[in-house]
């Protein structure tokens, strides 16, 4: 593998400096690299490719034919984080969430963040994942946010920004997993004793968070991962989690609402049901709070869960913190809530629902990544500098028309890893998405989902729109005990 021909082309690359040594953290990956015989890496990426295939591990891809599913795409360079620099990540992350879950508690209670002219209430009350229907509630142990996936990406001058907050039902925690079992299975000799932090007990973990939310019933309590089915897209994940937690895979009518609380359906009767992990959105849990025609949730869920009889996981309602427009107030909810300042800084953010915001955004729109406030997937972005100059008067009209849906962004110079292309390493653009439990505590899983973007020049990391993923090692601190025993 000849790294000394692999090019940086100015972007901030994790492995490489500008002048093509490699960074401290990645300086014993490079030579391990460099010393594989002529076209070892590449025999083990297919061999990784035919252990993703072997196992099952896919995704579906929505908008193409009937049940098309694809074989996760994974490129088996790994990415490296430094544990000092991790250790600053998972402080920012422990901070952001618990802001955004007082954030959360806070609007559909006490509203002091509006009395308070923090946050405006037209655009909190105008974010369509505002649900009126949960106003009032108080989830058990005062948790909101269960499960969150946040979002983030090194610019060109080194450091992490947020680029977004996932509090619904973030998903590609499998991956992670999986990942990691690929990586072990078909090229354990490149681990070769490094101090990594490791993945693999987050099932556990994330069962422990579920159980320890349960109402208090004076018994073991009981918990199922709740499930669109098999046409969802995140399928693979729901079944993977709920086998390594050992807990039942559940479809809506699989679960009743029975003498006041929520049963499922088994062979040998009815048995209660504590905590319910949903993977289904908020409006479709149950047709008589929500929406009458969905199919897919459980008549009666929201009362029993009103009387803290059982446990959603994540709360309903916890979408308005995902809302793009809210994100820019974020460093203002650590500050108002925490009495502290953000560790982790957000990319500069332009709301379009503010006059002089729309302003800037229309007359700058060329030069700006401008989103949909309510949108995922990457889907609906425009990419100023690439766009074609009838693309920038659509999308123009499209902000005249609703301004509220839309923020806008600088184009920021993703960093870069490397990544197999044919037969050699070439840079490819990454995010990094760190998996957080809230239970009886804070957790922060070491790593978490590095999506790539696999075509060239790409800034879009989604795998449905051709991205793929990577193994991300965290390296351990002295202090940290953990590591993998080859």
């Amino acid at each position: 593998m000849r790294l000394e021909d692999y090019e940086t082309d100015g972007f901030y690359d994790e492995m490489f400096d500008e002048q093509g040594s490699p960074r401290s953290r990645a300086d014993a990956m490079a030579k391990r690299l460099a010393a594989l015989s002529d076209g070892e890496l590449v025999r083990r990426q297919k061999a990784a490719d035919l252990t993703l295939l072997n196992m099952g591990i896919t995704f579906a891809v929505y908008g193409h034919a009937a049940g098309t599913e694809k074989v996760w795409p994974f490129d088996i360079v790994p990415r490296i984080v430094d544990g000092s620099e991790f250790s600053m990540i998972e402080r920012g992350l422990k901070q952001r969430i618990a802001a955004l879950n007082l954030f959360i508690d806070d609007v559909y209670n006490d509203q002091r963040i509006i009395k308070d002219g923090v946050v405006p209430a037209e655009l909190l009350f105008s974010a369509p994942c505002y649900l009126e229907q949960c106003r009032g509630l108080k989830p058990p142990g005062g948790v909101w946010c269960h499960v969150v996936g946040t979002d983030l990406v090194r610019d060109g001058d080194g450091q992490f920004y947020v680029l977004e907050d996932n509090l619904r039902c973030p998903s590609g925690v499998s991956y992670v997993i999986e990942n990691r079992e690929v990586m072990k299975r078909t090229f354990p000799q490149i681990f070769g004793g490094l101090r990594i932090q490791p993945v693999e007990d987050y099932p556990e973990r994330l069962l422990e968070t579920l159980q320890h939310v349960a109402p208090s019933n004076g018994h073991s309590p009981t918990v199922v991962v709740l499930t669109p089915g098999i046409y969802n897209s995140a399928y693979f994940e729901h079944s993977f989690l709920a086998q390594q937690m050992g807990v039942e895979l559940v479809e809506g009518s699989d679960l009743v609402v029975s003498d006041g609380y929520v049963c499922m359906r088994t062979t040998k009767g009815l048995q209660r049901v504590d905590v319910i992990y949903r993977r289904i959105d908020d409006t479709f849990l149950d047709p008589k709070t929500f929406r009458p025609d969905s199919a897919l949730g459980v008549p009666g869920l929201m009362e029993v869960y009103r009387k803290g009889r059982v446990t959603l996981a994540n709360a309903p309602g916890t979408g308005i913190a995902d809302d793009k427009a809210i994100y820019a107030y974020v460093p203002k909810l650590i500050q108002y809530y925490l009495s502290e300042e953000p560790i982790l800084k957000n990319v500069p953010t332009r709301i379009c629902w503010d006059s002089d915001d729309l302003k800037y955004v229309l007359h700058h729109l060329s030069e700006l990544v401008v989103k949909p406030t309510n949108e995922s997937g990457g889907y609906g972005i425009l990419i100023g500098p690439r766009a074609t100059a009838d693309e920038l008067r659509q999308y123009a009209d499209l902000i005249r028309a609703n301004p509220r849906n839309y923020i806008a962004q600088p184009v920021l110079d993703l960093s870069r890893v490397p990544t197999i292309v044919d037969d050699h390493l070439e840079g490819r653009h990454v995010d990094l998405r760190p998996y957080i439990l809230y239970g009886q505590k804070i957790f922060v899983l070491p790593g978490g989902l590095t999506r790539v973007a696999l075509r060239k020049g790409s800034l879009i990391v989604n795998s449905s729109q051709g991205g793929g993923s990577k193994d991300t090692w965290v390296l351990a601190e002295a202090t940290n005990q953990w590591q993998y025993q080859q």
